[in-house]
């Protein structure tokens, strides 16, 4: 790593680390949750202590809401806009200088513009209406019966390696992080035989989205986004030479003509924003959904006697256990927001994990229940303009893989404890091992995945 980039680790993360331990050590709920990896393995008694009357509570270095109306209503206004292009916004004079003697970084990141994740209208309009099409709900709806297959072939997978190793498998790495990448490299028109780099680099890059990382982890995202972005740069070179018939190769193609596209470098930040997004993601809620249906035997026989609830057990895993926790944004103008006056350049950040167990709107916020009526009210793919392009694809991709799963290995069980993952945006499982036990596969049945147009 260069001079540049510690310089670049200690101005933001680094100042902001030190900002983090303070509020921490004075009690701070959020700093909490964002210091302590032990707390994040069960953050929501933390933010039940930031559930005031109040719209917004203080948090480790912004205002923070936990309440389901407050962030709806800032993620739908005109007056906020991505942090993304303004992070120096508010700085210290001399940690403004320092960023600015370091540079820009050298790869592309997930929360760097010209990302979507980074920047507001118009440009935000723009790269949105080039590859929304890709995700419709009739491009998902195309996609759902190969999704099938792969879920299949998968368990078919998982089945032969738990014969292996005495019925002993790990979900997440067998089945829930292979499924999700496999769909979005065939979209996309990578090669399906790099998923297992694929998930290794999203794996070293999803601390890009925290703030107050560590040294070390810096270090590898910032390897991890570098080796990402050196191979994709490469692999439009050889779309240039031999398009194909897929997403990429037609932004490849659009970026090539009469400039209407995309640039080169919005080209890329699309391209590596859209492959980690639609994977990522379903990856934590596969593993999520999961966990919370072993933990909950009777909502697995509410599923096995009524198939026809399992789109509504995907929204509410999305409510109760959120792939991603959090969101932020800036002040783009005066404003008020339920009452508090809000300053040009202010940061609010929004707890969607908290919002989405608000008892305002959720009876009995914190239990697991498969046939809420309302569980897809949850904000866990935000709202407004940037409300989650893949949505769709993540509800279908969750509702193929779980149903697969516990239909051809109905007695499937946990084998101890899962590891979750150290993130803080996001949330999921590193691990989550299970047994499969000679009892565990469904007898009689032929792969018992749902295929397109079942209930």
């Amino acid at each position: 790593m260069t001079v540049r980039s510690a310089v670049r680790w200690a101005a933001t993360h680094g100042a902001m680390r030190l900002a983090i331990r303070a509020r921490a050590r004075a009690g701070n709920p959020d700093a909490e949750v964002l210091l302590d990896p032990a707390v994040r393995e069960d953050p929501f008694a933390h933010y039940e202590r930031l559930r005031t009357a109040a719209p917004f509570a203080g948090g480790a270095f912004a205002r923070v809401s936990v309440h389901h109306d407050v962030c709806t209503d800032v993620l739908r206004s005109d007056d906020f806009g991505q942090i993304g292009g303004n992070r120096t916004e508010g700085m210290p004079p001399l940690l403004r200088t320092a960023l600015r003697l370091a540079g820009p970084r050298p790869s592309t990141g997930p929360i760097d513009p010209p990302s979507m994740l980074a920047v507001d209208p118009p440009e935000h309009t723009r790269y949105r209406r080039l590859v929304s099409r890709a995700f419709s709900a009739r491009a998902v709806a195309r996609l759902r019966e190969r999704t099938r297959q792969i879920a299949d072939e998968l368990l078919d997978g998982l089945e032969r390696e738990a014969a292996a190793d005495g019925g002993h498998a790990d979900l997440v790495a067998r089945y829930a992080s292979l499924l999700p990448v496999t769909v979005i490299s065939e979209v996309l028109g990578v090669p399906v035989a790099m998923r297992e780099q694929f998930l290794a680099w999203g794996d070293g890059a999803s601390p890009s989205l925290d703030m107050g990382v560590g040294w070390r982890t810096h270090r590898s995202v910032e390897r991890n986004l570098g080796e990402l972005d050196t191979w994709f740069r490469g692999h439009v070179r050889r779309l240039r030479r031999a398009p194909g018939e897929d997403l990429l190769s037609a932004l490849v193609a659009m970026a090539d003509d009469d400039g209407s596209g995309l640039t080169e470098q919005e080209l890329l930040s699309t391209a590596l924003l859209v492959l980690g997004a639609g994977f990522e993601t379903t990856v934590n809620l596969i593993g999520n959904g999961a966990a919370q249906l072993f933990a909950h035997p009777d909502q697995r026989r509410l599923l096995a006697e009524d198939p026809s609830l399992w789109p509504n057990a995907v929204d509410e895993v999305l409510r109760v256990d959120s792939p991603v926790q959090r969101t932020g944004r800036r002040v783009t103008r005066d404003t008020t927001v339920h009452g508090v006056p809000l300053r040009e350049g202010d940061l609010v950040l929004l707890v969607l994990a908290a919002a989405n167990r608000d008892p305002r709107v959720f009876r009995d916020p914190h239990v697991f229940d498969v046939t809420r009526a309302n569980a897809r009210d949850h904000v866990a793919f935000s709202s407004g303009i940037h409300f989650c392009l893949g949505a769709a694809l993540a509800r279908m991709e969750g509702e193929v893989a779980l149903r697969a799963l516990f239909e051809r290995f109905p007695d499937l069980a946990a084998a101890g404890a899962g590891h979750r993952r150290r993130t803080v945006v996001l949330r999921g499982y590193e691990s989550l091992p299970v047994v499969l036990t000679a009892q565990t596969a469904a007898v009689g049945r032929p792969h018992a995945g749902p295929s397109a147009g079942a209930p």
